[in-house]
């Protein structure tokens, strides 16, 4: 099977006061919140109005890594893409950068696909996985 090249989603951010902690730059919890931001978009621009409503997404794990700060002011891109998605869980990379192209973050989240009425888990049928990842096993 030919090995599938990430799309990626890109989301532009802004950085606001709220976002300054007592050292001056962006909050680690912001950097955060950014991750699911940018997921969050991606999956309303990937899912149809029916999978939004039927379908749910909740972190299983994250696991983000800090390189350098953002301030206040700073103009930064998220950038998402989709990596192994089996059964009920989808791991999703996000690398969160300047406006210089310098890597602020990078993280690794695992998502586990629910229904939102139950809150229990739901297997990720293929044509959920193709939206994910177009293209994949072809």
């Amino acid at each position: 099977m030919e090995e599938k090249k990430p799309s990626f989603f890109e989301l532009a951010l802004a950085v606001n006061p709220t976002d300054i902690d007592h050292l001056g730059h962006v909050n680690n919890v912001v950097y955060l919140r950014w991750v699911q931001d940018v997921a969050a978009a991606h999956w309303k621009v990937l899912a149809s109005a029916v999978q939004q409503n039927d379908l749910a997404w909740v972190v299983v794990k994250h696991e983000i890594n800090y390189h350098r700060p953002a301030y206040l002011e700073d103009q930064v891109i998220a950038r998402t893409w989709v990596g192994e998605t089996a059964a009920f869980r989808s791991t999703r990379h996000v690398e969160i950068y300047n406006a210089k192209n310098v890597l602020l973050v990078s993280a690794t989240t695992i998502w586990c696909l629910i229904d939102p009425e139950t809150s229990k888990p739901k297997k990720i049928t293929e044509d959920i996985r193709n939206i994910l990842l177009p293209g994949a096993g072809k």
